[in-house]
């Protein structure tokens, strides 16, 4: 009999660019992979005014459990006086957030330099933590 075994990957990688925390996500992001990642996204949001850009542009899938996650971080980030920034390419993803009932939910950027770029609503620099 034969075994199969499903298992997902994700890679993580992060660095800082001024003030901002930048996370690139490669690979897919589901309910298989969410809890690590998600551990790292509590990290990184437990500061005070935490200024993080997620970059989702190699992501090959994401499911509920990793929208939830964004979400989470999202939410942890503005919470505590932060931002969160999604930079996505195509509309792939922008099918999934529609589909999903988050299409005016996150700062959604194409490009990594237009969302480091970028000037929080209300024209208020964040101050790095």
């Amino acid at each position: 009999m034969a075994e199969t075994v499903i298992r997902s990957e994700f890679h993580l990688t992060e660095r800082a660019v001024g003030g901002t925390t930048v996370v690139e996500l490669r690979g897919e992001i589901d309910i298989l992979t969410a809890l690590s990642l998600a551990a790292r996204l509590d990290d990184l949001t437990a500061v005070v005014r935490p200024d993080l850009v997620v970059d989702l542009r190699s992501v090959s899938f994401i499911d509920c459990a990793g929208l939830g996650l964004l979400c989470r971080a999202r939410n942890r980030a503005m919470e505590r006086h932060g931002r969160l920034r999604l930079v996505t390419e195509g509309s792939r993803f922008l099918r999934v957030l529609h589909g999903a009932g988050l299409d005016g939910v996150f700062e959604r950027y194409d490009r990594l330099s237009e969302a480091l770029a970028a000037v929080p609503a209300g024209g208020l620099a964040v101050a790095a933590g």
